[in-house]
């Protein structure tokens, strides 16, 4: 029996159980006589998290159910095998079921033809929908379910107590999930969520990627400021929700005004 690794109370991430990088951060919520992991991660390192869930004492029988925070690939490719290893039941928001349960390699960012990436996406079956507002019991805590859009359509995050699983929306560096028009990603709703996030009390931030931190709402508010301007730029095509200077150029050419070169 290995010993447990907790970053809170109640709380232990496998890539820090296991002290070497396994991939997306996965997390294992210990409600005493039950649990529920937070995403699972590729196929290829299923096997090492369930082996080490049962090297921590845990039975396999007792998963509550499996949390997809989001639908893409490096975070839910296992989930599939997870569901049938341990018996039990997936859970993600209603806007993660189509790209789960038809395994769509754009929504899940598992085909990217472009940059020579086509990953297997297994169907997953989604058996519990989770909604803002919700809570999910596990044994003797409480999550609270959050819907936090803006990277992914389905994108979730969950308080417990002075914590707050945050997914993709924000990690240490200030940086976010990626953002991609193909993928479903919303500018104005990414904001919208990191604005929850910052006027949160949480104390401590538990990213899907990277290093769990403390709060810094400078941190985060140079993230908003800089999505902000993101909606106003030709950068970010189809993403943003307007881009000034074309708006500008218009306005002159029906005007007559010839640019001042």
């Amino acid at each position: 029996m290995l010993p447990r690794k907790y970053l809170f109370p109640r709380v232990i991430e496998m890539n820090y159980q296991a002290g070497r990088r396994l991939g997306v951060n996965v997390y294992l919520i210990d409600g005493g006589s039950e649990y529920v992991l937070i995403d699972v991660g590729f196929e290829d390192t299923l096997n090492d998290i369930i082996d080490l869930i049962r090297e921590l004492d845990f039975s396999l029988s007792a998963c509550k159910m499996l949390i997809a925070t989001h639908a893409d690939v490096d975070h839910v490719q296992g989930i599939t095998r997870a569901r049938e290893l341990l018996r039990t039941k997936v859970a993600a928001h209603p806007n993660s079921v189509k790209p789960l349960e038809t395994g769509d390699p754009i929504l899940t960012f598992a085909r990217i033809e472009a940059q020579g990436i086509d990953i297997p996406m297994p169907r997953c079956k989604v058996d519990i929908l989770l909604n803002d507002g919700d809570v999910i019991n596990v044994g003797e805590i409480r999550l609270e379910v959050w819907h936090t859009p803006g990277h992914t359509p389905g994108q979730l995050s969950f308080k417990l107590n002075d914590l707050l699983f945050v997914g993709d929306n924000i990690y240490k560096d200030g940086c976010v999930g990626v953002i991609d028009a193909h993928h479903g990603s919303n500018l104005a709703d990414f904001v919208a969520s990191l604005e929850r996030i910052k006027n949160d009390d949480s104390q401590f931030l538990l990213p899907s990627h990277g290093p769990v931190f403390r709060r810094d709402n400078r941190v985060i508010q140079q993230a908003i400021e800089r999505l902000t301007k993101y909606q106003h730029m030709a950068d970010f095509g189809t993403c943003a929700v307007d881009w000034p200077l074309l708006a500008e150029w218009e306005a002159d050419v029906i005007a007559g005004r010839l640019p001042k070169l």
